[in-house]
């Protein structure tokens, strides 16, 4: 029986395939683009101040838990974190899965002044470059849906075309693998994308095993302040938040307590 990753892997892959644009040009486009907002350089910042950095996620729906807001406004969601004291956004741009969109993105990029990582499966050099297109600051790369040349090219043209690159792991040798590949800002997904039950100890025994140079972000099943505040102990950086902000009555006040 195929997991929530297979048939999300699949449909992105089988895209990929059908995307016959030629990648020079797609690389030139995005290379040429405005300067990004540096979006490991916000996530220094805000933990420096001492307390853990916010990547605020807006997210419409999930594969497991069907709609969360799917009727959001990403422009108002957006403003709202920044408001509470978000350091960066993250936006979903799976359609299928997601309920995201390209728009969504780009109304909420527009909406602040905080850096954008483009949440979705990154399986192809194309993906990147439309990353960069359209408005995205940073970009997913996520250990387990790509093999170590994959994460290696995909990771190196991230960063020729400008943008930041967060490359999530899921344990040790994910971990091993995404510093191969040069990764400097590392997530450590708590959800298993296999089955996307969450492990609430994952990120502290990963994270256990970085480099001190790594800015360090945890990923998923954080539930507020006192969880916040458990893994700045454990020395991450930042956290990413979607599910628990965007079905608050008031995100800014989540955020903001997720800070406190």
């Amino acid at each position: 029986m195929a997991t929530y990753l297979d048939r999300i892997l699949a449909a992105h892959r089988a895209a990929a395939e059908r995307d016959d644009r030629p990648l020079g040009p797609l690389v030139a486009e995005a290379s040429a683009r405005a300067p990004a907002r540096g979006f490991a350089a916000a996530l220094r910042s805000a933990s420096g101040e001492g307390s853990v950095a916010v990547i605020a996620e807006v997210k419409r729906r999930s594969p497991s838990k069907g709609d969360l807001a799917a009727g959001l406004d990403p422009a108002e969601t957006a403003r709202a974190y920044e408001r509470g004291g978000a350091a960066c956004l993250s936006v979903l741009t799976d359609a299928k899965f997601f309920g995201g969109s390209p728009a969504d993105l780009q109304a909420a990029r527009a909406a602040t002044r905080l850096p954008v990582l483009r949440k979705d499966f990154t399986v192809a050099p194309a993906d990147v470059c439309d990353a960069r297109l359209m408005g995205a600051d940073a970009v997913l790369l996520i250990a387990a849906a790509l093999d170590d040349d994959e994460l290696v090219e995909l990771h190196t043209l991230a960063l020729d075309v400008g943008l930041d690159v967060l490359v999530e792991v899921h344990d040790e040798q994910e971990l091993d693998r995404g510093l191969a590949a040069g990764a400097t800002l590392v997530g450590v997904n708590q959800r298993d994308l296999v089955t996307f039950e969450v492990d609430h100890d994952r990120a502290v025994r990963v994270g256990a095993a970085m480099p001190p140079s790594v800015v360090r972000v945890a990923e998923s099943g954080i539930r507020g302040p006192e969880d916040a505040r458990a893994l700045a102990a454990a020395g991450f950086d930042a956290v990413l938040v979607g599910e628990s902000l965007v079905t608050a009555p008031d995100p800014a006040a989540a955020v903001a307590a997720l800070r406190a």
